[in-house]
């Protein structure tokens, strides 16, 4: 089992798979109490619209395109959203759907042979060292923000309007949620795809709310789950040829859910009785 890790793709598809994926649980948790949960869908569009440039390009490292484009795209639908003039809903659904078409556009009319499917789905071997010291930074900053400013996320996430009239400066913290969330997608959607990168965002957190009911508990239990779904995911995908890891790893995230449905409907009828 552990000639996986002679491999250095595996290593460092370990390495990006578990931070992204507590990045991924601690952004997930706000992004679904907010009802922002479909932004990191509409984020891996953009992203794949503008990796799909870069590549055209031939941009060495088409991060460097595709961080600040996303990071933007993030900025102007939370204002978008913020300001009232389309729901959140449309503006993701005109966003993405838009970035996916340029995408696909810009690829298709150039004539240059892009892999388009491992932008789609995700590949191990996509995985690099510039993934590997983004991923340490974005989680080092993420698990920063959480610590630091713990019992202001909490307010703002479910209550904003109350912590905006405690002094919260509530749209400072929706920013760096939404900048956060767009470096992560980026990151993680070079492993798992700009189709699948939204599900390990939604997964976890909705999972543990199943099950339990405290903020913290949530947060800490969506960790675990993530990580673990990663870790199976990268498993099954290394030792069962022709299995893409994205869709791996959002299936046994598909079972967790079923189980902790079960459990939690469980819980249910032994409290009732």
């Amino acid at each position: 089992m552990l000639e996986i890790f002679s491999y250095s793709f595996m290593v460092n598809a370990f390495i990006v798979g578990i931070l992204i994926a507590i990045c991924c649980a601690l952004l997930g948790v706000v992004l679904v109490l907010k009802r922002y949960s479909m932004i990191g869908d509409g984020l891996s569009h953009v992203g794949f619209g503008a990796l799909s440039v870069a590549a055209v390009l031939n941009l060495s490292t088409p991060l460097y395109l595709a961080l600040p484009v996303v990071i933007v795209a993030a900025y102007i639908l939370l204002r978008i959203t913020e300001k009232g003039r389309v729901n959140a809903d449309s503006a993701i659904a005109i966003i993405s759907s838009s970035a996916l078409a340029i995408g696909v556009f810009v690829a298709s009319i150039n004539g240059t042979n892009i892999d388009l499917q491992q932008y789609m789905f995700g590949s191990i071997l996509a995985v690099d060292k510039s993934d590997i010291i983004i991923s340490v930074i974005l989680t080092v900053v993420v698990l920063a923000v959480y610590v630091l400013f713990y019992n202001k996320i909490f307010a703002v996430t479910f209550d904003e309007s109350f912590a905006k009239a405690t002094g919260v400066r509530t749209s400072l913290y929706s920013i760096a949620v939404s900048v956060l969330t767009a470096v992560t997608v980026v990151v993680g959607m070079r492993m798992l795809g700009t189709l699948l990168i939204s599900a390990l965002i939604i997964f976890p957190s909705l999972t543990c709310m199943r099950v339990c009911k405290r903020f913290k508990t949530v947060v800490i239990c969506s960790v675990i789950i993530s990580v673990l779904c990663v870790v199976l995911g990268l498993f099954t995908s290394f030792y069962f040829d022709n299995i893409p890891v994205g869709a791996t790893i959002v299936i046994y995230n598909l079972i967790g859910f079923l189980i902790f449905t079960v459990l939690g409907l469980i819980l249910k009828l032994k409290k009732k009785h």
